[in-house]
């Protein structure tokens, strides 16, 4: 059995529960790229993989999940891990492919995977020397 005694800790956990009522708490994330594809982890422990929404709309990538935890016939002697509804929204820059993003969650993290586009990738330009000005002048001319 769990037992403590903090005479002010009651004052505190009521603060806390007023606090989380009224906002809506961000989960931390990493941003990361390799090659050509951007990944973003965010930290979502303990959430049901069906309570976790990824949205995509224009350039923002919205996430949100929710953790209850059931109270009911339960005599809570201590609650400190946050519950309620999780969000973060992300601005998308225009050289990512909004249409090929992927996301998979496993181990209480969800991992977001997004491609740079076709059309934003690195791509080589050829240089032309003098004497390839030349080959093409004498070709078109003929």
């Amino acid at each position: 059995m769990l037992l403590r005694f903090d005479p002010f800790r009651g004052f505190d956990d009521l603060a806390d529960q007023l606090r989380d009522a009224r906002q809506t708490r961000s989960m931390p994330l990493d941003a990361y790229r390799i090659g050509d594809v951007f990944h973003v982890d965010l930290d979502l422990p303990g959430m049901r993989p069906d309570s976790i929404e990824v949205t995509v709309e224009k350039n923002v990538l919205s996430v949100k999940a929710e953790r209850q935890w059931k109270t009911e016939g339960v005599e809570t002697v201590v609650c400190e891990r946050p519950t309620g509804t999780f969000a973060r929204e992300l601005f998308l820059g225009d050289n990512l492919d909004a249409e090929r993003i992927a996301a998979s969650y496993e181990n209480g993290v969800l991992r977001i995977t997004i491609p740079v586009a076709e059309e934003a990738k690195v791509r080589r330009i050829e240089v032309s020397t003098s004497k390839a000005r030349e080959e093409i002048a004498t070709a078109t001319a003929g």
